[in-house]
């Protein structure tokens, strides 16, 4: 068991933190945001995951979770910290360290024996090197410190499971001794013979900005198969199911949509090209997905636009405002955009979303009318779309859905509805990759 403090009880610091606690260690999540702390140590959440709660309880229970507002004694009882608080998205693509660095020079003038200070935040490739320069530089005592990467891939929706059972761990260490105590933090993982991937610490940088751009690629490069398929009257789920069935591509993240958004995606693109761009290399492919994303949620807004020609001053219900089911994370989500657009045509949009709501208002639409029911979002609607594969969506009872429409008009953007149930109902309708079978 080792002593570990978490700084940062968002998404990632929070997951992990009771992740590692499950695991054995003694943990303490620390933050600034008192307001956070309170909730924490009062049984809340402040974020909307499926299964943490119960994963916080059972070791704040087992006395091997805590919370605390106060990070410098937090760092000088902990053996390992893990940093992980936000990287947000520069105006130029370049991930913001500001929040990183701060922590590192926290860390620094509370160095009070040897630690490890280990970056669980996404970080670009040289992140490593620039904190352990800076903590250097700022310490105040002659103790020693390893710096090492241990990205996380953590999916919203599934992230308790993701990170109790992960296809792998990534350990980017400098040192024998740094390896050791890594090992001992995932001994459970050990024992269980999770693969382990011990490397350096650039190395470990670039897995994780490697891993997300690929995934970006597949999501970009289904959707433009969609589109095409769309044109000429193919089917993009016998497509992608074909393509699955090869090994060398696999099924994961052939799901055709309205594009990619969330916490990740987006910024880890970016990033990746801006930092290729600082390193002479053109990040091409990358590239090319970011645009291809970006104009998804103009195919969407197009296929709206077929359904119903005129928007002004007629109704538009969305449904689903979150990036992906099982999420409250409205960051970069494909219907902020597809909302303005409507907006900018004349509609008069209403949202529904099981979670995500309050966020969307919060945090970028204020205005926005939203609804507590599916039903009572599209009574007299022109038209209906479908932009988050929540369980309840997928459910939809497409007959007495018509009976609340003033238009049957609907776009699919998640495939999730029954082609053969749209055409009985007689609904006009769109989807992504088969609107023409």
């Amino acid at each position: 068991m080792r002593n570990i403090c978490v700084i940062g009880t968002g998404y990632v610091g929070l997951v992990s933190g009771a992740g590692m606690a499950d695991f054995g260690n003694s943990v303490v999540c620390a933050d600034i945001d008192k307001s956070k702390i309170d909730m924490l140590q009062a049984g809340g959440i402040p974020i909307y995951e499926p299964g943490l709660k119960e994963l916080v309880d059972r070791n704040v229970k087992a006395g091997r979770l805590a919370f605390s507002a106060d990070v410098e004694t937090s760092v000088r009882n902990a053996e390992v910290i893990f940093i992980a608080v936000g990287t947000p998205m520069g105006d130029n693509g370049e991930a913001d360290l500001k929040a990183v660095e701060a922590v590192a020079r926290t860390i620094a003038k509370n160095l009070n024996s040897y630690k490890i200070i280990c970056t669980k935040s996404t970080v670009p490739v040289g992140t490593g090197a620039r904190l352990e320069a800076l903590i250097t530089q700022e310490k105040e005592s002659d103790f020693e410190f390893d710096v090492v990467s241990n990205p996380e891939f953590l999916r919203e929706g599934s992230a308790v499971k993701d990170f109790l059972l992960p296809d792998r761990v990534v350990l980017g260490v400098n040192t024998e001794r740094a390896a050791d105590v890594m090992k001992q933090v995932y001994r459970s993982l050990f024992i269980n013979e999770t693969p382990m991937v011990i490397t350096n610490v650039p190395s470990s940088e670039m897995i994780k900005y490697a891993s997300n751009a690929f995934l970006a690629v597949k999501i970009s490069f289904i959707n433009e198969m969609a589109n095409l398929a769309d044109k000429v009257g193919a089917d993009v789920h016998t497509i992608a199911r074909a393509m699955g069935l090869d090994g060398r591509i696999s099924s994961k993240f052939l799901h055709p949509g309205p594009g990619y958004g969330g916490s990740c995606f987006p910024k880890d693109t970016e990033a990746l090209v801006y930092t290729g761009e600082q390193h002479g290399v053109d990040f091409k492919v990358v590239k090319a997905a970011i645009g291809a994303n970006k104009n998804q949620r103009n195919v969407i807004l197009a296929k709206a636009q077929e359904l119903l020609p005129d928007m002004s001053g007629n109704t538009v219900a969305i449904l689903g405002l979150a990036f992906k089911a099982n999420t409250d994370d409205v960051r970069d989500t494909p219907a902020l955009a597809i909302i303005q657009g409507l907006e900018d045509a004349g509609a008069v949009v209403r949202a529904y979303d099981p979670i995500a709501a309050e966020n969307m208002k919060k945090f970028f639409l204020p205005e926005l009318d939203t609804r507590q029911t599916v039903l009572e979002t599209v009574e007299d609607a022109d038209l209906v779309i479908i932009l988050t594969e929540w369980n309840e969506l997928r459910g939809l009872g497409l007959k007495e859905l018509k009976t609340h429409l003033r238009a049957p008009n609907i776009v699919d953007a998640r495939n999730i509805l029954s082609i053969d149930q749209l055409k009985e109902f007689g609904y006009n309708y769109r989807n992504v990759g088969r609107s023409n079978i």
